[in-house]
């Protein structure tokens, strides 16, 4: 049991309790846990194995121990699984259904006793929607045009996709007359690996010609809902996007409100609270007065907070890094000196040796590492021993005759199912650079997936573990690594660990970047480039590596060659 699936129960079980009406401070112990076991890098379930008080976990009392203990060694969730005997589990279906919550659900099942998405549907249909105190036609016209969507799993798109599309809007936004500012919010711009929908806001005096543009826009499919400042449309690729209008007073209040996360809006509305304040999209005020409000820094400054940069808004790192002194200034594209992970024509690549490094120097790299695969990923003409050291030979040549940048020899050696490595040491000996990873057998059991780490690990050849759990983001699960066990031992053989940029990998997660950075083990983001055009995913790597709270310091390709030299074994 992983503890994104215990997490999953709490928050099921909060959204039911909430449709029962139940207490508001049980609701939010729930939500609370849900965050802290998602947050948490140490797998509960071996904490739970060895036995380990789980009451030292962040809002972890003894009930929700308890319970914890009990989903790991059964399965089961008993006070789940009674309630959900009691609320049919169509009615959970409606909470898929866009800008509706558990609130407006247990209206529905308790005031019209629907039960299921079609029920209401004809209720929608039959106008018997607004008819309900706080309910309107707009309203209940919203939720009849989103049933459709909510009928099917809801869509996420990468944060590759999501930037593209909503980045796109935003310049587009910028060329019209009159509008003064936009901006992407919400999950993207907190550089989330997936984003459910987007949002967009702008600043216009006529709130017709940002709306009229965006309704008209080649990305757009329909126009789901247009209020006074606020406009709902469905790209063409499924995703919707909202976009919001708003004055200029209130533009850094509306940033920061709809950037969210709401876990960390949460904590900025209590500060405001303490202060006697009052803090929502329109501004900061002190009762009606307006006190704050054109820009996040306003918004921010009111309360006594810095401005935190968007990919720390979780509220997992920031508050504790303002508490111990200040948010330290977070890594940046422009910090990142080599990329130590790519391909070239000699296994899978499309760029030959030349052209990659060529590439690379564009882009204002100082130094590459040429990383082909290793024999076992044969569809993708790996290198045996014979053809490696080859290959090598080429590597060392072009590197006599090219300038401006440093080419290493390297490898990615993949990390066989029987525990050891696809070439014998002599061979990894001779590497400037071994990444060891895993391809194939991602569904063994923990323990031979540990096996086989922990022979990478120990290995004195190795010098990074490369996107350590194998996962595709929304396609593939990753192996089942116990990462606490793998961090450590990374630290003592002093085995550095890669983000992989690509976002369909981005593995480290921000949460066990996070971990790794507390242990002192080097972070190494690489772009795991195909092709000469590869190297641009680099900025999804270092967006990862920002949500974790790293600084150039804990990442070891900002240093030139010869500091970077120095980390290796």
């Amino acid at each position: 049991m992983k503890n994104e699936q215990i997490a999953q129960c709490f928050e099921l079980l909060a959204d039911l309790l909430e449709i029962q009406g139940a207490n508001p401070f049980r609701i939010r112990a729930y939500r609370n846990a849900a965050r802290t076991i998602s947050s948490t890098a140490q797998s509960l379930a071996d904490l739970v194995t060895s036995q380990q008080d789980l009451t030292s976990l962040d809002g972890i009392g003894k009930d929700l121990a308890a319970q914890i203990r009990e989903i790991i060694t059964t399965g089961h969730h008993t006070q789940l699984e009674e309630l959900q005997e009691q609320i049919p589990p169509g009615v959970l279906d409606m909470l898929r259904i866009p800008g509706v919550g558990p609130k407006k659900v247990a209206v529905f099942f308790k005031d019209l006793h629907l039960t299921s998405l079609d029920e209401l549907q004809a209720a929608a249909e039959a106008g018997r929607l607004s008819e309900l105190k706080g309910f309107g036609k707009k309203t209940e016209q919203s939720i009849l045009q989103n049933i459709a969507q909510a009928r099917q799993d809801a869509q996420r798109i990468s944060i590759a996709d999501a930037r593209a599309a909503s980045e796109t809007i935003v310049e587009d936004l910028l060329k019209l007359p009159g509008v003064r500012h936009a901006s992407v919010a919400g999950s993207c711009r907190r550089r989330r690996e997936t984003c459910g929908d987007l949002d967009v806001l702008a600043t216009c005096d006529d709130v017709n010609i940002p709306m009229d543009a965006l309704a008209a826009h080649p990305l757009v499919d329909s126009v789901l809902q247009r209020g006074d400042t606020k406009q709902r449309v469905r790209l063409k690729t499924g995703v919707e996007l909202d976009l919001r209008v708003v004055p200029d007073e209130s533009y850094g209040a509306a940033l920061q409100y709809f950037t969210g996360s709401k876990e960390h809006n949460v904590v900025v509305r209590q500060r405001a609270k303490d202060l006697g304040l009052k803090v929502n999209e329109y501004g900061v005020f002190r009762g009606d007065e307006y006190v704050a409000g054109r820009t996040e820094e306003d918004v921010y400054a009111a309360i006594g907070l810095p401005w935190m940069p968007p990919e720390l808004r979780e509220n997992r790192l920031e508050f504790n890094m303002i508490a111990a002194g200040g948010i330290p200034e977070l890594v940046t594209l422009s910090d990142i000196q080599g990329d130590l992970h790519m391909h070239t024509t000699a296994s899978d690549g499309a760029g030959t040796i030349e052209q990659m490094a060529e590439a690379a120097r564009e882009r204002g790299l100082r130094y590459i590492a040429i990383t082909d695969h290793s024999k076992r990923v044969s569809m993708a003409n790996g290198l045996d021993a014979v053809r490696l050291r080859k290959h090598w030979g080429e590597i060392r040549k072009i590197r006599e005759k090219i300038s401006g940048i440093e080419i290493l020899c390297g490898i990615e050696c993949d990390i066989l199912e029987d525990a050891t490595m696809d070439l014998p040491d002599d061979v990894l000996e001779e590497a400037d650079w071994v990444i060891a990873v895993l391809h194939y057998g991602l569904k063994q059991p923990r323990e031979q997936i540990m096996k086989r780490l922990m022979t990478a690990v120990r290995n004195p050849h190795v010098d990074i573990i490369g996107h350590p759990t194998g996962r595709l983001v929304g396609r593939r699960e990753g192996a089942d690594v116990n990462m606490t066990e793998l961090l450590k031992a990374a630290a003592d053989h002093k085995v550095m660990m890669e983000i992989n940029a690509h976002p369909k990998r981005l593995d480290l997660d921000d949460i066990n970047a996070s971990a790794a950075r507390d242990l002192g083990i080097p972070i190494v983001i690489s772009t795991d480039s195909h092709s000469v055009n590869g190297f641009d995913v680099m900025q999804y790597g270092v967006d990862q590596a920002r949500r974790a709270g790293l600084t150039r310091a804990d990442v070891a390709n900002t240093r030139s060659l010869q500091e970077f030299k120095k980390l290796l074994k």
